[in-house]
This record gives C-alpha cells, sequence and structure tokens, in this order.
C-alpha cells in the first residue's frame, strides 16, 4: 500500500490510521511528538526505540515521510556544527492535521512530561537533544 496524504493515492482515511498506527510508526510519531523541539534526530529516534533495529527505525521514517506524515529538515550548512546532529525529523502540518482529526494527539502533553522523566539518557542523546534546530520549520 502507498499510504499518503496526497490526493494523488487512493488511499482512505481508515487505510492511513492503520498504516501510521502500525507499532514501529506510531511509536516513532508519539517520539516525535514527546521530544522537547519536536525534532529528533536519527539518533535519538534510535536511542528512545532500543528494541529496534536502527535499519528498522530509519526505514519506518522513511515510510511516514513518504506518505507525509513526517518531514526531514536540515540545519543550513553555515548552522551545522561538527559532532552535533544536522538532520531532524518533524511531524508535516498536514501529518499534524490528520492526527488531530483522528484524535491520535490526545496525549501529546502526557508524551511530553514522560519524555522529560526520562533520568537515563546517553550523554550523546542530551548532547544532541541540546542541539540546534532549524529556525523556520
Amino acid at each position: 500500500m502507498g499510504a499518503s496524504l496526497g490526493d494523488e493515492d487512493d488511499t482512505t482515511p481508515r487505510e492511513l490510521v492503520h498504516f501510521i498506527t502500525q507499532q514501529t510508526r506510531f511509536s516513532l510519531i508519539t517520539d516525535i511528538l514527546a521530544h522537547p523541539q519536536q525534532l529528533p534526530s536519527m539518533y535519538e529516534l534510535e536511542e528512545l526505540n532500543p528494541s529496534v533495529s536502527d535499519a528498522t527505525v530509519y526505514k519506518h521514517i522513511q515510510k511516514l515521510t513518504d506518505a507525509g506524515i513526517v518531514k526531514e529538515v536540515a540545519l543550513d550548512d553555515d548552522q551545522r556544527r561538527q559532532g552535533y546532529p544536522w538532520k531532524f525529523y518533524g511531524l508535516t502540518e498536514g501529518g499534524l492535521e490528520f492526527l488531530e482529526e483522528h484524535n491520535l494527539l490526545a496525549a501529546e502533553e502526557t508524551l511530553q512530561q514522560i519524555y522529560d522523566t526520562i533520568s537515563d539518557k546517553p550523554e550523546k542523546m542530551v548532547k544532541y537533544e541540546n542541539a540546534p534546530r532549524p529556525d523556520d520549520v
């Protein structure tokens, strides 16, 4: 199935809800919502999903991107710093609207509170969490 928010696809809202709520994909969406800037790096997403391989995290982020739910945003070349991430993943405006329309955002505030309680984050994750993010997203 080529699930997508776009009109050129014959995907029904029900099929898209099913696509989004697949366990790994929905976990990644909730990780994005829970992140302090709602723009985690790939490393942060991988750390938040230790039972899933890095390749699987990447594959599902790509599927969500292709579906128009997630967008990849990057720092401009002059904003990039060595040793810090420069690509981040956030929800698209259409993705947020779809999630809200289908009552899939009800726990956003709770997710952020839970994220804030994670006390055993690796040093690299804290560093990445505090890395500069693009301003114009």
